[in-house]
């Protein structure tokens, strides 16, 4: 491999080897804000032409973007930061991507090594500060480390279940004299996954075709090990209805009448009425930090089919009957090939196919349809949030992608918007940060350039990190930022309505967001009726560049909802 050509005016360093390294893992991205003790790091990154470096305008979002690029790619980008309030911007992200189970490195600088014994401006233990969100991290201490540190962080950070791995490297050490060493491409060999025993299959299958009233429930490890395609072949194939996750949607085709749309409501909704009437649930992909078993599972009473890469976590209400540890496309393979020569319930499959017969009552998706055929032509001002999700829906394509940020709005993402494919919408729902739509959003539209890219925010989460509007434009990140306006936190307010009877320190004041937008030097909107939200949402998606719809909102539905389904659990 040919080295990062030395500076001019300087010998070859551990920083130059460390960029080596990070061309070598075949990392394609570094986002950062530029500090002095990474000044090394960011020279030996202007002299290499195989890793993009973004320079963000802060470094929570630049973890945002390393995470979201992990979550779309399977592959780690790096985040850097410099030491102190650098590398504390951080955490936020770095923790989402712990939670989120995203593969990421965070790269950040430190005081020189003499005074790391001592109190030393801005010196805080960042190793020890990232250790409980971090699956690995290490300080760099000789230069003759780096590539085992570094390809040590990178294969830790993408072997399931993922998540962010973390390099320090102090200042003096990043400056000093690197002799010339081979740094050996990345040539990964073939790590197998173990397989289900055929007794572990036997076990589950017979379980299936003893159930009257099997749900698949399919989380984000669907979609993290690519798995969408078996996921959606079992359920036809055994004609079996699947729910999923927030982080689990597309998971199946929610065009699918076998799809009940996500879980994740606290409420007791539709979906959960289904929990309730299954007599088994095959939980694939499904990680407890996603949606806590209790939600579905209260008295610990469900029988449960657990198909995942690693064992199922410990938890009083997740108690699977067996486990199908391995890929989990083989697993599903081998399963749905065991279930049907015996049927479900001792009923063929092809023949509940052939007519249309869910093993689940079929309310709970006809209910969904509804409202949302319901306020297809809502004309109320101002706008309603089923409105707002069909009219999104209806402006885009099936392969582009939904960045939302987390909210109110989640919510309604969740709970209506349809996702057609997998990877096209996501949702933080692990460690569930505010702030991570636009950033993240950016970052999808650098893997997927041909797509379009929507970050669904509402206006608090929207400004905690509105000022990467300004890297979007500087990088040509052609984004379409959807503001959902209530000049409150509308979640908090909701839910303070539901257990006080009223809301308490959740309003606040915005700026006038078209306005704003355009100060960027991005073209802004505003539609001025419900009936002329599509029509803007077209125009702001048609732009050469980044763009951004203001959007009044009614979040008065939230309380509607939670009316809705507090009757529908006293109906149930």
């Amino acid at each position: 491999m040919t080295p990062v050509r030395p500076s001019a005016h300087r010998p070859r360093t551990a920083a130059d080897l460390l960029v080596e390294c990070l061309e070598a893992e075949g990392c394609e991205y570094v986002f950062s804000v530029p500090g002095e003790e990474t000044m090394d790091l960011l020279d030996a990154l202007s002299r290499t032409d195989r890793i993009r470096h973004v320079t963000t305008r802060h470094e929570q979002g630049a973890a945002f973007m390393a995470d979201v690029h992990g979550r779309l790619t399977g592959r780690s980008a790096v985040a850097l930061a410099t030491l102190g309030p650098g590398a504390t911007n951080l955490v936020t992200g770095v923790a989402d991507a712990y939670l989120d189970h995203a593969p990421m490195v965070a790269l950040t600088g430190q005081t020189g090594s003499d005074k790391l014994h001592k109190e030393a401006h801005q010196l805080v233990d960042i190793v020890r500060m990232l250790e409980p969100v971090t699956k690995w991290n290490r300080r760099i201490e000789r230069v003759e480390t780096i590539p085992e540190v570094v390809r040590k962080a990178f294969r830790v950070a993408t072997l399931e279940k993922p998540g962010p791995t973390h390099i320090e490297l102090p200042e003096d050490l990043a400056a000093t004299h690197a002799d010339p060493v081979r740094v050996r491409p990345l040539t990964p060999g073939h790590a197998y996954f173990p397989e289900p025993t055929d007794e572990a299959i036997a076990h589950a299958a017979r379980l299936i075709s003893d159930s009257e009233r099997p749900l698949v429930l399919a989380g984000n490890g669907v979609l993290r090990r690519r798995a969408s395609a078996e996921l959606r072949a079992f359920a036809r194939g055994l004609h079996v209805p699947v729910a999923v996750t927030f982080m689990g949607k597309g998971a199946i085709d929610d065009r699918s009448h076998l799809s009940l749309m996500a879980v994740g409501l606290q409420a007791r909704d539709h979906v959960l009425s289904g929990f309730d009437r299954a007599d088994l649930v095959v939980a694939v992909g499904y990680d407890l930090v996603e949606y806590a078993p209790s939600r579905w599972n209260p008295d610990g009473s469900k029988q449960i089919v657990h198909i995942d890469t690693q064992p199922a976590e410990v938890d009083a209400n997740y108690r699977p009957e067996v486990e199908l540890i391995g890929d989990i496309d083989g697993s599903l393979r081998r399963l749905v090939a065991a279930v049907l020569p015996h049927g479900i319930g001792g009923r063929d499959a092809a023949d509940r196919h052939e007519a249309q017969e869910v093993l689940v009552h079929a309310d709970l998706r006809t209910q969904l349809l509804a409202e949302l055929g319901a306020f297809e032509s809502d004309d109320s001002w101002p706008i309603k949030p089923q409105r707002a999700i069909v009219d999104l829906r209806r402006a885009l394509g099936a392969q582009d992608i939904v960045v939302s940020d987390v909210g109110a709005h989640k919510v309604w993402v969740a709970r209506l918007y349809q996702a057609y494919e997998p990877n096209t919408v996501i949702i933080s729902n692990g460690f569930a940060a505010m702030g991570i739509s636009l950033p993240g959003a950016i970052a999808a539209k650098l893997v997927h350039p041909e797509r379009r890219v929507v970050a669904l925010c509402g206006d608090g989460g929207f400004l905690m990190n509105s000022q990467e509007l300004e890297t979007a434009k500087r990088i040509g990140a052609n984004v379409t930022v959807v503001v959902w306006r209530d000049d409150g936190y509308g979640l908090i307010d909701w839910k303070q309505r539901n257990e006080f009877g009223q809301p308490f320190g959740v309003e606040f004041g915005n700026p006038d967001f078209v306005a704003y937008a355009e100060s960027f030097g991005i073209a802004g909107f505003r539609p001025s009726s419900a009936a002329d939200l599509y029509p803007t949402l077209m125009r702001a998606l048609a732009v050469d560049g980044p763009s951004l719809v203001e959007v009044p909102i009614d979040y008065r539905e939230n309380l509607r909802l939670t009316e809705r389904l507090g009757a529908l659990s006293s109906a149930g």
